[in-house]
C-alpha cells in the first residue's frame, strides 16, 4: 500500500474555492456588501454633523460606547474596524489577483474589447487604487490626527470635520476619493448580485437602477459635509 506524501495532499476546500476564479469573485462581492452596509451606516452618521456640535460630539461619544456594560468602551467599534480591515484586505487582495489572472489568461493580440466592459473594469481599479489611498489619508487625518490641519481635538469630532474641511486640499481630497466611491458602487453593486446570483433577465435592469440610485445618494451624502463647511452652514 502506497503511503501518502505531501506532495499528494489535497487542498482544503476553502483553499480550493479561494483559488478558483469563481471563489475569489464571491470574496470580492461579500466583502464588497460589508463595506456597503458600513458606508450607509457611516453616512447617515456624518449628516448628524448638520444639527450641530452638540448632537455630532454626543455621536462621536456614543459609537464608542455602543454594547456597554457588557462591552468595555471602544471594544465594539474595534470590532467594527477588525472586521472593516478584514473585509477591505479580502477585497483588494482578490481583486488584484483577478486581475493578474486575467491578464495572463489574455491572448497576446486581442482581436478587439467591449469598450463599455473595458471602461468599467479601469474604473474599478483605478477608483480601488484612489479610495486604498484615501482610506489611509482618512484615518490619519480624523482618526489619529497626525495629519489634522487645525490641531487635532480628541473626542471633538465635529470641530475636527471642520477643521479638515477649511482648507482646500482636505476638500479636493475628499470629494474626489467620493466620486470614485460612488463609481466603485455604481458597477461593485451590479457585479456582487451577478456574483451571488441575484441578477437575471428580468432583475437586470432593477439591480443597475438600484445600483446607480445607491452610488448617488452615498456620494451626495458624503459630499454634503465638505459642501455645508465651504458654504458656512456648518462652522
Amino acid at each position: 500500500m502506497a503511503l501518502a506524501t505531501g506532495t499528494d495532499r489535497r487542498p482544503s476546500r476553502t483553499r480550493a474555492v479561494w483559488d478558483s476564479t469563481v471563489g475569489k469573485k464571491a470574496v470580492m462581492a461579500v466583502s464588497g456588501l460589508i463595506m456597503l452596509l458600513y458606508l450607509v451606516a457611516h453616512m447617515i452618521g456624518n449628516l448628524k454633523v448638520f444639527f450641530g456640535p452638540g448632537e455630532f460630539n454626543a455621536y462621536g461619544h456614543w459609537i464608542r460606547t455602543v454594547g456597554e456594560p457588557f462591552m468595555h468602551y471602544s471594544w465594539t467599534l474595534w470590532v467594527i474596524r477588525v472586521v472593516l480591515v478584514a473585509a477591505v484586505l479580502a477585497h483588494a487582495t482578490a481583486a488584484y489577483q483577478l486581475s493578474r489572472r486575467g491578464g495572463r489568461a489574455r491572448p497576446a493580440r486581442y482581436v478587439r474589447k467591449k469598450r463599455g466592459s473595458d471602461y468599467a473594469t479601469r474604473t474599478m481599479r483605478w477608483g480601488g487604487v484612489i479610495l486604498g489611498l484615501f482610506i489611509v489619508w482618512h484615518i490619519l487625518d480624523l482618526t489619529t490626527g497626525h495629519v489634522h490641519a487645525g490641531g487635532f481635538q480628541e473626542g471633538r469630532p465635529y470641530q475636527n470635520v471642520v477643521d479638515s474641511f477649511s482648507t482646500w486640499y482636505g476638500n479636493v481630497i475628499y470629494i474626489v476619493a467620493m466620486l470614485a466611491l460612488g463609481l466603485h458602487i455604481r458597477h461593485g453593486f451590479w457585479s456582487a448580485a451577478q456574483t451571488l446570483g441575484a441578477g437575471g433577465r428580468t432583475r437586470d435592469r432593477v439591480l443597475k437602477t438600484a445600483a446607480n440610485l445607491l452610488a448617488l445618494l452615498l456620494t451626495a451624502g458624503f459630499v454634503a459635509v465638505p459642501v455645508g463647511v465651504m458654504t458656512g452652514v456648518v462652522s
